[in-house]
């Protein structure tokens, strides 16, 4: 089993590589938010890139995207699962394209972790608002 550290940059890494198109926007953000937000605290940002390579890895195994999806619930404690879902909005939202992939990822990740349609709804308009455009 992961720890939640781990989990969250799981549900990211999911999002940025949906489209098979990781980009620098989110991979950058991807890597601010590990170094800056508090669930963050006390993780060495040098293990990012390994934990991304693990995530991948369980991803193209057998049955690989619902066999991550169940390991990054079985990690979350139910009072972070909001925030792996915001993270991973966030991380939709930074390079300002959201494809139909993605859009199809938040979605079972939002079942998985049994979010509320109305709470999704709340964080997905808070990463729309925060990454808006002029």
């Amino acid at each position: 089993m992961i720890d939640h550290q781990s989990a969250l940059i799981y549900t990211m890494v999911l999002v940025s590589a949906a489209d098979r198109n990781m980009t620098d926007a989110e991979l950058g953000m991807i890597g601010d938010i590990v170094r800056h937000l508090p669930v963050f605290k006390g993780y060495d940002v040098t293990k990012l890139p390994r934990t991304a390579g693990v995530c991948a890895d369980l991803v193209s195994g057998d049955d690989g995207l619902e066999h991550t999806l169940d390991v990054i619930r079985k990690a979350l404690p139910e009072k972070l699962r909001e925030t792996g879902y915001a993270l991973a909005c966030d991380v939709a939202a930074a390079d300002g394209n959201i494809s139909q992939e993605v859009l199809r990822l938040l979605e079972l990740l939002r079942h998985r972790l049994k979010i509320d349609r109305l709470v999704a709804a709340a964080i997905e308009r808070g990463a729309r608002a925060r990454f808006a455009h002029e």
